[in-house]
């Protein structure tokens, strides 16, 4: 087993912020996709916005999980999962090109957005990547899923990765934009270089209370300079923006989201529940399930190279970068190519 030191994402970061470029690499394939169309102006939409109007809601545990539900009960089911700060939204388009492909198609809300709500007022607003995790096993068992195509991206990204290395069985095949993504809190104790640590300014910001406060007065502005900055090509406008703002006019958005970033630093206590699987995912388990995996051009979030996780991945596996200015939210700026590899992923499985 390799150590920690070469497996922690944050310590393999190709780090792209502020106008830094991403590196390509021999041998990894390339896709040119077509960058998000420019808005006319700052305010319309140049279309029409697609809406997940029929929110289903469905218990677990812990959670009255909101999601989107699309396509034919009987299909072949897919689960995409959104990262932050983004919603269900990012893959609005994608299911509309799934679903017409005869697939069911489910995204639901992370725990603190949108409509996804704790059943008790007493449980810890907990962000550690565990806990998502299980969440959507807890959602598929609750709808009597065994198992599905996973895919994701940041957040997202991570949760499906952790699905998949942990319960392998519950996933048919998956599609991880920024490819591997699972760390530890152990890993993330060793300082980075400067430029390394200036592109996780965010998660420092958030230790702080200044930190805690500022997110909860500015959460709009925050996100959507974030999403300025991990996808500085993405011509996105405000329609398209209000539209996945709404998710974070949630009770537990602002405790989740800073409780998520103070726990991967260590300065956060998680629930001791979930120490049996953060003590299998510290160990960096290989994905042993057919998988793609995806990158933009013009990511300018922290993420790992490719050429640095491919071994990571042990069955059929499949590396795409997409060209053409593609950033951090590859779902909603390249849907067609992330539609693409959930199709290829589910023919890997089957093949």
């Amino acid at each position: 087993m390799e150590n920690q030191k070469g497996l922690n994402r944050r310590r393999f970061l190709s780090i792209a912020a502020m106008g830094a470029a991403i590196a390509k690499f021999t041998g990894i394939n390339s896709l040119q996709a077509k960058p998000a169309a420019k808005p006319t102006n700052g305010i319309k939409p140049i279309r029409d916005l697609r809406t997940f109007t029929n929110i289903k809601q469905i218990k677990t545990a812990l959670l009255d999980i909101g999601y989107a539900d699309e396509g034919p009960a009987n299909g072949p089911v897919v689960i995409l999962l959104h990262g932050w700060p983004y919603d269900i939204h990012s893959f609005a388009d994608v299911s509309s090109l799934l679903t017409a492909q005869g697939y069911r198609v489910l995204i639901p809300h992370l725990r603190g957005h949108g409509t996804t709500r704790f059943l008790s007022a007493q449980t810890l607003r907990n962000g550690q990547q565990a806990a998502i995790a299980a969440d959507i096993i807890e959602f598929m068992d609750s709808l009597k899923i065994k198992s599905a195509v996973i895919g994701g991206f940041d957040w997202g990204g991570r949760t499906a990765d952790i699905v998949a290395a942990l319960w392998p069985e519950r996933c048919k095949a998956l599609v991880s934009v920024s490819g591997y993504l699972i760390g530890s809190q152990q890993g993330n104790k060793k300082p980075l270089p400067p430029v390394a640590e200036y592109s996780w300014w965010y998660q420092y910001y958030f230790a702080t209370q200044r930190g805690y406060d500022g997110y909860k007065a500015n959460t709009n502005d925050f996100a959507k300079l974030i999403w300025h900055t991990a996808s500085p090509k993405w011509n996105f406008d405000e329609a398209t923006f209000a539209r996945s703002a709404a998710s974070f006019n949630n009770p537990d958005h602002v405790d989740i989201v800073i409780h998520n970033y103070r726990w991967r630093l260590g300065i956060a206590e998680g629930e001791s529940k979930y120490n049996e699987y953060e003590n299998m995912i510290a160990t960096f388990p290989a994905i042993t399930v057919p998988a793609i995996t995806l990158e933009g051009d013009s990511n300018s979030a922290p993420h790992p190279k490719p050429a640095d996780y491919a071994a990571r991945f042990k069955n059929k596996y499949k590396h795409y970068t997409l060209e053409g200015g593609i950033g951090h939210n590859l779902p909603q700026e390249a849907p067609k190519a992330f539609a693409d590899a959930i199709i290829e992923a589910a023919s890997m499985a089957k093949g």
